[in-house]
């Protein structure tokens, strides 16, 4: 059973794996979109990382606008700005701002002066859909900022890269001051949130950078290479560094924190001289706003409202450190890996348990432990993997297992727990359950306790009760007895008409069968006490009982046809155990147990002082040559009587008939000790008809 079912959660989870990977080929939008919020949480998980160090903003913000008064500022200004910063030794200037429209020709004249005295300016310009008059000038503009070094392959018709049909650039004496320029558009994607940055913008014929890859140009003192091939953007190079982009040249973006992560530097104090001058030599300063009465406010993974000049700085700072999020064929084996092994993973774990909870919890675990795997190769080496399908394929093993079992083999325990439970122990059930093939045909050899339970004198008693009354007496004995034997892990074997048979140790495994079963029929005798008087009360005559319990080794199994078969056993040690059960009518006594019974007591060590013995006789039962040592077990022995009566046994068997049946009648007469009684005639009985010299003090029993 335990095969079977591995091998079907193990196809089930191959199956799921393989139908993940027919989505995952064909990528579509409504996953992608999960797959985007799923990687913000690996950014959340993996928290800040420190940005490079020669990227500096220097910001316009709350402090600034307080000081030097509402934005706009006179462009003034912001020559003061550059022109203090490119005295610091600030390599590199970048100005997330457009001064498309003119304020008056001094101030406007002063800016452009200082940016091509400065010669480090990057200005911004930013494309727009919106229609405007065009003139020959804004493209003139542009020309010097376009990418020149652009490889096109054979065969290429047109370039995936995004075009707009007009832009708004800087005043022509700022833009032509400017040492180069850059767009700063930012586009989200659909939900709102920035996780890609534009590279590359097509306009007329040629391809512009962006502010942040214009000022990395200049900065690095390289130029850019553009390579397209007939899908796209086949790479974007500048000095020494390729920058992975998509066909369409867009860059995934690796966040290194919240708003503030990079070093900040407020607008007012570089005007003021208040800045540490030797902290920006030799940096690229990105200029832009960061008050939020601005809004330049960008949602991110890991800030709601991150200023869009920090954005730039990002882009930036991952092409310097080369710290991009990597997607290339490797990423790809990864994630196919991962949709193979976990949902596998989780069926073969799923062929351990059988509860729903359990299940639960091994799907949670393998889900916390694919992210954990996941996670590791996007912390530390920047693999950038699709975080859904594995998700995807390992819920679909886990709803389809579930399915499996709930409507195959739950259902399937519910009809056999039903059929079951009702004559054997909860433990039993749950192994039958577990392994059905219990229910097959055949048999074991296994050493095994079994107790035999009859009502004395119920012909008699059935003689004088109408049927309705006799039903509702066996039912109200039988389902006590019953409840005993499984709450003590024993099997009901069988209703023998008023009598039971049970057993310990077979199907399921009972250690210390022995003190089970007779612990068994001492729980039944005091239950007994209840239900007569309880019968009492209803008007039903009081019952007795006896019982019989031997220890040894049968056939245990399903015996009959296939169509119909009990689990049962059979063998001498069956035998017995109902012999001594009838024994207990010669004797007087309630409860019988063999030798064998006692010594595996003895040879375990569960002697205790529940379980009181006294031995009784040495019988051969019918059917039987080698004689047997039998005990009564009872609560109410007295250890002076057991002494007692085992003298008056010694006497009895070395024939001494006469002083043996003297102490006999004493310990009737004492104790009120029925076996007593029964000793004392055989002692008269023998006395008057001496036995032969042989004789070894074997009772032959003449009753089954």
């Amino acid at each position: 059973m335990k095969t079977r079912r591995l091998f079907i959660l193990s196809i089930i989870g191959i199956v799921s794996a393989l139908l993940t990977i027919f989505l995952y080929a064909k990528n579509f939008d409504s996953f992608y979109a999960i797959d985007l919020k799923l990687r913000d949480v690996r950014f959340k998980t993996r928290g800040d990382i420190k940005p490079d160090s020669r990227i500096v903003v220097v910001a316009i913000d709350a402090k600034s606008i307080n000081e030097l008064g509402r934005w706009p500022w006179d462009r003034k200004i912001i020559a003061h700005l550059i022109e203090t910063l490119k005295s610091y030794g600030v390599k590199t200037i970048a100005l997330d701002i457009v001064f498309s429209e003119p304020s008056n020709s001094e101030s406007d004249k002063a800016l452009s002066e200082v940016i091509r005295k400065s010669g480090n300016v990057v200005s911004g310009y930013f494309f727009r859909h919106e229609e405007e008059s065009k003139s020959d000038t804004v493209t003139e503009l542009l020309q010097h900022s376009r990418i020149k070094v652009v490889r096109v392959q054979e065969n290429v018709t047109e370039v995936p890269v995004l075009t707009y049909p007009n832009l708004e650039t800087n005043l022509a004496l700022i833009s032509k001051a400017s040492v180069s320029s850059g767009f700063f558009n930012i586009i989200p994607d659909r939900d709102g949130i920035i996780r890609v940055s534009n590279m590359l913008m097509l306009y007329e014929g040629d391809i512009y950078p962006s502010l942040a890859l214009s000022a990395l140009r200049h900065y690095l003192g390289s130029e850019i290479i553009l390579d397209i091939a007939y899908y796209g953007v086949d790479g974007l190079i500048i000095g020494d560094r390729k920058i992975p982009v998509d066909e369409s040249g867009r860059f995934t973006l690796n966040y290194y924190g919240k708003q503030g992560t990079f070093r900040t530097i407020s607008a007012v104090d570089v005007i003021r001289g208040k800045s540490n001058k030797d902290a920006l030599k030799n940096t690229l300063v990105f200029i832009g706003a960061t008050e939020i009465g601005i809004y330049d406010m960008r949602a991110t993974p890991l800030d709601p409202v991150l200023p869009g000049v920090e954005i730039h700085a990002t882009v930036a700072s991952n092409i310097l450190q080369n710290q991009f999020l990597i997607r290339d064929g490797r990423v790809q084996m990864l994630e196919v890996a991962f949709i193979m092994i976990f949902p596998v993973l989780l069926s073969v774990l799923l062929c351990l348990v059988r509860r729903t909870i359990y299940a639960l919890i091994l799907f949670l675990a393998v889900i916390n432990v694919y992210f954990y795997f996941d996670y590791i190769p996007f912390a530390y080496y920047f693999f950038n993997t699709n975080v859904i399908y594995p998700f995807i394929s390992i819920g679909i093993t886990y709803v389809v297992s579930e399915a499996y079992r709930n409507l195959i083999e739950e259902r399937h325990g519910r009809f056999l727990k039903k059929a079951f439970s009702s004559y054997v122990s909860p433990e039993l059930v749950g192994e039958i359950i577990k392994n059905p093939n219990l229910l097959k045909l055949g048999g074991e050899k296994r050493e095994i306790t079994v107790l035999f339970l009859d009502i004395r004198d119920f012909t008699a008693i059935s003689e004088k009760l109408v049927p309705e009354s006799l039903v509702m007496l066996l039912n109200q004995f039988l389902g006590p007895m019953t409840d005993i034997i499984l709450k003590h892990k024993g099997t009901l074997d069988k209703y023998i008409g008023d009598a039971i048979m049970a057993l310990y140790n077979a199907p399921l495994k009972v250690e210390e069968h022995p003190l089970m079963a007779c612990k068994s029929a001492l729980v039944m005798r005091e239950r007994l006490k209840d239900i007569n008087k309880d019968f009492s009360k209803k008007g039903l005559p009081e019952i007795d009982i006896g019982i019989g319990i031997n220890t040894g080794d049968v056939i245990v199994g399903n015996m009959g046809t296939d169509i119909r078969f009990d689990y049962t056993a059979i063998g001498d040690t069956v035998n017995l155990a109902s012999r001594l059960e009838g024994m207990n009518k010669i004797y007087k006594t309630h409860i019988i147990v063999s030798e064998f019974t006692v010594r595996k007591l003895s040879e375990r060590r569960t002697m205790n002082s529940e379980l009181k013995f006294r031995e009784l006789d040495l019988i051969r039962v019918k059917g039987k040559e080698k004689p047997v040592k039998i005990y009564e077990m009872s609560t109410s022995l007295d250890e002076v009587l057991i002494k007692k009566f085992e003298g008056a046994l010694g006497l009895y068997r070395r024939q001494q008939f006469k002083e043996a049946e003297e102490k006999f009648k004493c310990l009737s007469a004492e104790y009120g000790d029925k076996p007593s009684d029964v000793f004392a005639e055989r002692c008269t009985e023998f006395i008057n008809n001496p036995p032969e010299k042989e004789w070894n003090g074997v009772y032959i029993a003449k009753i089954k």
